[in-house]
């Protein structure tokens, strides 16, 4: 009598993120039309409002060392919208799987760890597209380090990450969190550099703006842009790395300490 082969626990693993890809993949691009209309026009319409505000001002250059305005802007903005979705987005993951948890093999951490997955390829590709369009339009923005460009921008997905890790958990545990979370999440964008630049700030303020990792990932990613640029000072890439593996192990650990609870509507 011949028996079924039995699968390793990674290919079980494998299998199930797989499949869970390709449901919210095909949910992320096919169900809602306007998906993809809005992942461009969200950060084309900040670009703009920003560079009228520039055309009137007259004064943004100079507070930019060895970068051009957009092309500065376009980094920082999309590395921002890359984290805002693991801040934001994550929080409906493991709510819109709960009929999939049936299934032994699909656990809470799984839904989280492909919905962030989803997003980052889908950021990837409007990057992608940004600097393409730039590039025709014969602005400067193809990067002078791409390598440095790719592992900050892999970084700032595993911040992402972390935060998706910690913040599914949270929210779950205490929903009012995530109504905060969506409050702070345009202060946060310009608390972080990405639309205006942090250099003219005083300092007794900038010191405490730089405990937010956002900013020293966002200031990394464009001095992989611009080989010249000179980055916020107290940049530390050591710092960023460090928020990104410590949220990364406390989301996981989160998330083990509270497997059966997620589970639960």
């Amino acid at each position: 009598m011949s028996t079924m082969p039995t699968r390793t626990p990674w290919q079980v693993t494998r299998s199930v993120w797989f499949a869970m890809f390709m449901r919210e993949a095909v949910s992320r691009t096919m169900a809602d039309r306007m998906g993809w209309f809005w992942m461009i026009f969200e950060p084309l319409a900040f670009i703009t409002i920003m560079v009228l505000i520039r055309t009137h001002l007259r004064g943004t250059d100079r507070l930019i060392v060895n970068a051009d305005f957009i092309p500065w802007m376009v980094a920082g903005m999309l590395g921002f919208f890359l984290v805002r979705e693991g801040l934001t987005r994550s929080h409906g993951a493991i709510n819109s799987a709960q009929a999939l948890f049936a299934y032994r093999q699909v656990k809470p951490v799984d839904t989280v760890l492909v919905r962030t997955s989803v997003d980052v390829m889908l950021r990837t590709v409007v990057f992608v597209l940004f600097v393409t369009s730039g590039l025709l339009l014969g602005l400067n923005i193809f990067p002078d380090n791409a390598i440095q460009v790719l592992l900050i921008w892999g970084s700032l997905w595993g911040l992402a990450l972390g935060f998706a890790l910690v913040g599914s958990v949270a929210v779950h545990l205490v929903p009012e969190i995530g109504k905060i979370i969506k409050m702070v999440s345009l202060p946060l964008m310009i608390i972080s550099g990405a639309i205006l630049p942090l250099n003219s700030l005083p300092h007794s303020i900038l010191e405490y703006l730089m405990l937010n990792p956002i900013v020293h990932g966002l200031e990394l990613l464009r001095a992989g842009f611009f080989e010249h640029y000179h980055t916020v000072p107290g940049t530390s890439l050591f710092y960023f790395l460090l928020w990104v593996l410590g949220l990364n192990a406390l989301g996981l650990l989160m998330h083990l300490r509270y497997k059966e609870r997620l589970k639960a509507k």
